[in-house]
C-alpha cells in the first residue's frame, strides 16, 4: 500500500491527468465517482470501504540556539471510512490522532485529535450531489502554495510533516453544505460554510469548530473544458466582512514531458500585517487595496521517471523586502504577532518565494520512493530543505525524513527553533 498515487505514469495523458486532478478529483472525489459510475465493469473487485493505519516515529531535533539535541517520539492512528450504505447515499469519516513526546509546541496538548472529514453525501441524480457535514474542501493546481485553497486558514491542528501533500490531507475540514452539478466537459460547485462558534478550543479531542467555522463563508467553483487538455477553473470566494476574492486555476501541456500551471487569486483585502495587528485588537490603519496572490510553474518528467517541479510564489499581502527585514529589529513584539498570524493562515511573511520539488518512485530498487523539496525566501535568503526516502511493502512502510532550516536569525526559516531534524517512521496498514 502506497502513501501517494503514482506521478510517473508514462506519457502525456497521465501527467495532464495528475495536475488536472489536483483541481477536481482530489478536491471533489464525488465528481469522479459520478463520471466513472456507468463505466465500471460488473465484475470489478470492490475496494475496501475503510483504511486504518498506525504510525510510529522517532527522531532528534537540533536546536538553533546552543545546538542542543532533543529526542522526540510520535504515535499516530489514522482512520478513513467511505461507504455507500444505501442507493445514492454515502457516509465519509476521516479522523487522525497524533500523540507526541514532547508536545509539538509549547502550550499544546500531547494528544491532538483531528476530525478531517465527517459528512453525508446524497446523489440526488446521476449528475447532482449534495454533501453535508465536515468537508476538507481543497482547491488549487500548484504544488507548494495554493492561493485559491481558501479553506486552509486555521485548518491545521497537528503538523507531522512539512510535505505539502501531508499539510493538505491532515487538516480539519469546515462544516458546510456543498452542492455539485456536472455536465459534459464541466461542473459547478457551490458551498456554504456558516459561522458556528467564536472561541477556539485547543483541547485534545475538541472538534475546534471555531477554527473552521468562525465566520460565514461561501465559494462558487466553475470549470469548463475549452479545448483538449485545457479546463480552466474560475472561483468566487466570500468571507464575512471581507470583499469577494476571484480565483483562477489553469494547466496546459507545453510538450510531451512538461506541464505548465498557473494559480491566481485577487481582490481587495488588508495586508497580512494589518490583519495580524487588528486580530488581537491593536489599532492599525486600514490599508485595504487590490492584492494578488499567485503560484506559477511547471512540472517536467524525465524518461527515467523523475518528476521535477519548479514554482514561483507571490503573496501580495506580505511585507516587502525592506519592511520584512527590518521588522524584527524595529519591534520583536510585532514580529512575534505577525509570525503567529501567518502560521494560522499558512502564508509567507514576505512577498516572493521559490519552491522546487523532486520525486521518484522505485528509485534504485523496487518499492523505494525518494522525494526532496526546498523553499527559498527571496526577501531574506533563508531556506527550508526537506528529503524523504520511503520503502513500502504490502502492509508496511518505513521512511527516513530529514529537514533543515537555514538563514539569519529573525529570517523566515532562520528563526525556526529547530535548525535540523531527523525522523524515522514505521507505518502499518490493517
Amino acid at each position: 500500500m502506497r502513501r501517494k498515487p503514482s506521478v510517473f505514469k508514462p506519457g502525456i495523458c497521465a501527467l495532464m491527468g495528475l495536475l488536472a486532478m489536483n483541481v477536481y478529483a482530489r478536491q471533489d472525489p464525488d465528481l469522479d465517482a459520478l463520471k466513472v459510475a456507468d463505466q465500471m465493469p460488473a465484475t470489478v473487485e470492490q475496494p475496501s470501504n475503510w483504511r486504518l493505519f498506525i504510525e510510529a516515529g522517532a527522531g532528534v531535533n537540533r536546536a538553533r540556539l546552543g545546538g542542543a539535541s532533543q529526542q522526540f517520539q510520535r504515535l499516530s492512528l489514522d482512520l478513513q471510512y467511505d461507504n455507500s450504505f444505501a442507493p445514492g447515499w454515502r457516509a465519509v469519516l476521516s479522523d487522525r490522532l497524533d500523540v507526541s513526546w514532547p508536545p509539538q509546541a509549547t502550550g499544546l496538548s500531547r494528544d491532538i485529535n483531528t476530525i478531517k472529514e465527517a459528512y453525508l453525501s446524497w446523489q440526488v441524480q446521476t449528475d447532482q450531489i449534495l454533501d453535508l457535514g465536515r468537508i476538507n474542501a481543497r482547491n488549487g493546481v500548484a504544488l507548494g502554495y495554493n492561493p485559491t485553497d481558501y479553506f486552509r486558514t486555521s485548518a491545521l491542528r497537528s503538523v507531522v510533516s512539512v510535505d505539502p501533500a501531508s499539510l493538505k490531507e491532515n487538516r480539519q475540514g469546515s462544516i458546510m453544505l456543498r452542492g455539485q452539478k456536472l455536465w459534459n466537459g464541466g461542473s459547478l460547485t457551490a458551498l456554504y460554510s456558516p459561522k458556528l462558534a467564536d472561541e477556539r478550543n485547543y483541547s485534545s479531542f475538541s472538534p475546534d469548530v471555531a477554527a473552521t467555522n468562525g465566520q460565514d463563508r461561501w465559494l462558487l467553483t466553475l470549470s469548463q473544458q475549452v479545448m483538449d487538455g485545457i479546463t480552466p477553473q474560475l472561483l468566487l470566494y466570500k468571507a464575512e466582512k471581507q470583499p469577494v476574492q476571484i480565483g483562477l486555476n489553469l494547466t496546459a501541456l507545453l510538450n510531451d514531458s512538461t506541464v505548465v500551471f498557473a494559480e491566481w487569486s485577487g481582490g481587495r483585502s488588508q495586508s497580512s500585517f494589518t490583519q495580524a495587528m487588528r486580530q488581537i485588537g491593536i489599532t492599525y490603519p486600514d490599508d485595504s487595496a487590490f492584492r494578488n496572490h499567485s503560484a506559477t510553474g511547471l512540472t517536467y518528467t524525465t524518461s527515467n521517471r523523475i518528476s521535477l517541479t519548479a514554482e514561483l510564489e507571490y503573496n501580495g499581502g506580505g511585507l516587502d523586502q525592506e519592511k520584512w527585514n527590518n521588522l524584527g529589529q524595529a519591534s520583536l513584539q510585532s514580529y512575534g504577532i505577525y509570525r503567529r498570524f501567518l502560521q494560522g493562515v499558512q502564508e509567507t511573511p514576505a512577498k516572493r518565494t521559490v519552491f522546487v520539488y523532486a520525486s521518484r518512485q522505485d528509485a534504485l530498487i523496487n518499492h523505494l520512493d525518494l522525494a526532496a523539496m526546498s523553499r527559498y525566501d527571496m526577501a531574506d535568503s533563508s531556506r527550508m530543505s526537506w528529503m524523504e526516502a520511503r520503502y513500502h511493502l504490502k502492509h508496511t512502510e518505513f521512511a527516513l525524513q530529514w529537514q533543515r532550516n537555514s538563514g539569519k536569525s529573525l529570517s523566515n526559516y532562520g528563526a525556526a527553533p529547530q535548525m535540523q531534524s531527523w525522523q524515522l517512521l514505521a507505518r502499518y496498514y490493517f
